[in-house]
């Protein structure tokens, strides 16, 4: 073996023992970075894990707040008969109904929490305009008039769904009826308001009554009232619809932020016009 050659392999040799040392010495200074990087990303999960911690309680509690209030029934039953679509009325009806769901809708933090509905008779007899569902979650669409009065189909319908449980569950306060009409009714409503009057669950509903112009009839709004103590409403003009509405609006939110809302406040509709709710 000439020199040339010998001093090329100590050569070799030196570079790859320089080589394998080094390399375990690079992992080393290598290994504080991925520990500093999984140390980091520890921090930063336990961060995510405490303002999760923070937020679920919050939540829930809110839940829990929305979950706890007991619906308080609120169902309106409008004659939409042809007649109504006349002098303003009709008109004035969809403003005060509208009014009186937005007012709803802003009540809160009360153990009752309102829930409206809205049926309908005239043109093709009684029908469900509106649901029954949380104020907040109704959005109002306008009635339109036409047809006759077939009031008692209206009973029907409201009884129906009164005893429903699934519509209205056994832990809501006891409903309350609001009857509008402009005329007389055009079908059988005797026997439809005797059997809603017996029902075990809608005859404990608090009831409202109005009657709209010199046709409206006021005996067959006083029997649906059924009580000495109660009195039928009587509009002469489309505004004072709104004043009626105002009435009812102040009496449910008196009962939703009471200590017994089951317990029916009260309030006789005079000055109504001058007060904000």
């Amino acid at each position: 073996m000439g020199f040339a050659k010998y001093q090329e392999d100590i050569v070799s040799r030196w570079v790859a023992d320089n080589r394998s040392k080094a390399a375990p010495r690079r992992h080393q200074r290598q290994a504080p970075i991925a520990a500093t990087a999984a140390t980091s990303n520890a921090v930063n999960s336990g961060q995510a894990e405490a303002t999760h911690q923070k937020e679920k309680p919050v939540s829930k509690l809110k839940e829990f707040t929305m979950s706890s209030a007991r619906p308080l029934p609120v169902i309106v039953l409008a004659d939409i008969s042809g007649s109504m679509g006349t002098e303003g009325k009709i008109d004035a009806l969809n403003d005060a109904v509208a009014e009186m769901v937005s007012t709803f809708s802003e009540e809160e933090d009360n153990s009752a929490e309102i829930h409206v509905s809205v049926l309908t008779f005239g043109k093709g007899g009684a029908a469900l305009h509106k649901p029954l569902q949380p104020a907040h979650k109704t959005t109002w669409e306008p009635m339109s008039a036409a047809g006759r009065t077939p009031m008692g189909e209206a009973f029907a319908l409201a009884q129906q769904m009164i005893e429903d449980k699934s519509i209205i569950s056994s832990r809501a306060y006891r409903p309350t009826l609001v009857l509008v009409s402009d005329g007389v009714p055009t079908d059988d409503w005797q026997g439809p308001l005797q059997n809603l009057l017996a029902s075990e669950r809608a005859s404990k509903a608090a009831r409202f009554a109005m009657g709209i112009g010199a046709e409206a009839d006021n005996k067959t709004l006083a029997a649906f009232l059924a009580s000495d103590e109660s009195r039928v409403f009587e509009a002469h003009e489309a505004r004072e619809i709104r004043k009626f509405f105002r009435w009812v609006t102040m009496s449910v939110t008196a009962r939703s932020r009471s200590a017994a809302p089951n317990s029916v406040v009260a309030i006789e509709p005079v000055d109504l016009d001058e007060l904000e709710f």
